[in-house]
């Protein structure tokens, strides 16, 4: 009897073709992955390449690692049709496309969390927040004045110190308040932080992923602070 770990085994996405334990391959580097660290492509009924950051699309897909640059570069090799075995078509304009829904995705969580009473914004609030612990990540827009990143960055580092833990409370600058404001209207913020709670966990995840996806492989801030450089 013919299994889906065997050669001949009809396969849905194309890049389970390595068969190995996580059964999914980045189309550009050929690195197998989680679902948590690759982002799943399909083909659209219009036949152009969509982005199906919720793996939940029907139909043949492929896969590329949370890096912009890969992104770019698979658009540029043409490998999405290679990968999905048909004559797609990949916007020049696709890895930008992806950060704005991964952007709105997050914009989306905070608002959730917001209304589940699991995110603060304003200095003072998030300064209490960090320093009692209830704070998961601080957020920061990328206008925000130094002094007053300074100030939270002074609060995170005494949690840290305190609670002699080598993790820190991660700190995020991705987005202006003229982007925010764009998604998020009054709710825009300059310091804002997520508490405790799954709308709160999966605002993390969501900043992880778009931080990510911007960086790459470069190295974050000093210190862990899981700060995009500007």
């Amino acid at each position: 009897m013919m299994t889906a770990h065997e050669p001949d085994a009809p396969l849905e996405d194309d890049d389970l073709a390595g068969y190995d334990v996580n059964g999914r391959m980045c189309i550009v580097t050929r690195e197998s992955g989680s679902p948590e660290e690759l982002i799943r492509f399909v083909a659209a009924p219009d036949g152009t390449v969509v982005a199906d950051l919720k793996r939940e699309l029907p139909g043949r897909g492929c896969w590329v690692k949370i890096d912009r640059s890969l992104v770019d570069r698979a658009v540029a090799k043409k490998l999405f049709a290679r990968a999905l075995k048909t004559d797609v078509k990949a916007a020049d304009d696709l890895g930008e496309s992806v950060d704005r829904l991964l952007a709105a995705q997050l914009m989306q969580m905070m608002n959730m969390a917001r209304k589940a009473g699991q995110f603060v914004s304003g200095s003072s609030k998030v300064d209490a927040a960090v320093r009692s612990g209830a704070a998961l990540a601080v957020f920061h827009s990328t206008g925000a004045a130094d002094d007053g990143v300074r100030k939270i960055d002074q609060a995170r580092k005494a949690w840290h110190l305190g609670m002699e833990t080598e993790e820190e409370i991660p700190s995020f600058r991705l987005f202006s308040e003229s982007e925010m404001e764009g998604l998020m209207g009054q709710n825009a913020f300059i310091h804002a932080a997520v508490l405790a709670g799954q709308a709160g966990e999966g605002v993390v995840k969501r900043a992880k992923m778009l931080e990510q996806y911007r960086i790459g492989g470069q190295s974050r801030a000093a210190g862990g602070a899981g700060r995009l450089k500007q």
